[in-house]
């Protein structure tokens, strides 16, 4: 015969214990966000004997974002046409957990941007054009000038970061960020057994303003010499940078040199004499409101040396608008004038146009 008392007890325990679990799962889910953002491109370009008139998907990302206690974490997986085309790429860009619970002090471990100039971490969306400065793709770890795999300015690592010094309303006058990465870029260990040690600092006087300055001391291993033997090449970097953001006006410069042999292809490991050791160069751009939340004008100068010298610089000018439908969608327009000492005629145009959107 059934213990009717029994049965009660035990069915109000699993009730109790299936409620706690219930509520487990949903805190678990409401701590799990999905988003992300495609870009795409129409792109002309006169350039003599290699005119180019195309319609382009630049970029897709889609990522999960978490939190478990004090740390966050994020994955994030990319497809580009970064081959070019019907060459898509389809790669995991992101994957960290930062403990967060003093914001003086938190730790990130995993795959993620490197502690390297203000442009680097920006979003592509955000950032404003229709791509970083040359000098930051060919010196931060995109298609750098060392010859390492395309890497959107991510290696593999563990990095502390903080903000520190707040004033008498609270708001923090000190950042600084260090971190220790394989130095071979995205999903790739290290071959070399030599870790690349990379730091910034930056002061925040007012609001809106910061000024820093980054290092970077790291190697490449497995270059191919002149002499045909794979050796660990020097790679050390320096960048300083300055910039105003605030109420849509966005104004932001940096200028970084490089020491170190490189390739000049990205994906290739045999050093390129002919280069030098050294390359530097510099941007600066405004973006400013037209009609708030609306419309944006901006301009852009640029320079990139690949050897350091004036007549392996490539030198642009760059003018547009931004015109945002909603905040999750806007349209990028942008002309730019290119001089380019590299090739036998400097000069041409580039026209760019846009669709960003985000979910």
């Amino acid at each position: 015969m059934v213990d009717l008392k029994k049965t009660l007890l035990v069915a109000t325990a699993l009730f109790m214990v299936a409620g706690t679990q219930a509520q487990e799962s949903k805190k678990w889910y409401d701590n799990l966000k999905f988003s992300g953002y495609g870009m795409l491109q129409y792109q002309g370009v006169d350039k003599e004997n290699a005119h180019t008139n195309s319609f382009n998907l630049r970029l897709a990302r889609f990522i999960l974002d978490g939190k478990i206690g004090d740390f966050d974490w994020r994955a994030q997986i990319q497809g580009t046409n970064a081959k070019g085309p019907a060459e898509p790429t389809v790669q995991l860009v992101d994957l960290y957990a930062e403990w967060r619970k003093y914001p003086e002090f938190k730790i990130r471990a995993g795959q993620f941007k490197r502690a390297f100039t203000f442009e680097n971490p920006t979003h592509p969306i955000t950032q404003g054009w229709r791509g970083y400065a040359d000098v930051i793709n060919r010196l931060s770890g995109f298609g750098d000038r060392a010859g390492e795999k395309s890497s959107g300015g991510r290696d593999i690592g563990v990095q502390l970061a903080g903000d520190i010094l707040p004033n008498s309303s609270g708001r923090k006058l000190l950042h600084y960020q260090v971190g220790v990465y394989n130095g071979e870029g995205v999903n790739r260990s290290d071959k070399n057994n030599q870790k690349d040690i990379i730091g910034g600092l930056w002061v925040m006087p007012v609001k809106g303003v910061r000024v820093g300055a980054f290092g970077w001391k790291g190697s490449h291993g497995g270059m191919v010499t002149k002499d045909g033997n794979n050796e660990n090449v020097p790679l050390n970097r320096y960048c300083l940078s300055a910039e105003y953001d605030k109420d849509e006006f966005t104004f932001r410069t940096e200028y970084i040199h490089s020491q170190g042999w490189g390739t000049g292809v990205v994906g290739n490991n045999v050093i390129n004499y002919d280069l030098g050791d050294k390359a530097d160069g510099w941007y600066v751009f405004g973006i400013v409101p037209l009609i708030k939340s609306k419309l944006h004008a901006k301009a852009r100068y640029q320079t990139y040396r690949v050897s350091k010298e004036w007549s392996s610089s490539v030198n642009q000018v760059e003018c547009g608008l931004n015109y945002f439908f909603t905040k999750n969608l806007e349209m990028h327009l942008e002309y730019s004038h290119v001089n380019d000492r590299n090739l036998a005629n400097h000069n041409y145009n580039l026209i760019d146009m846009e669709l960003d959107f985000r979910f």
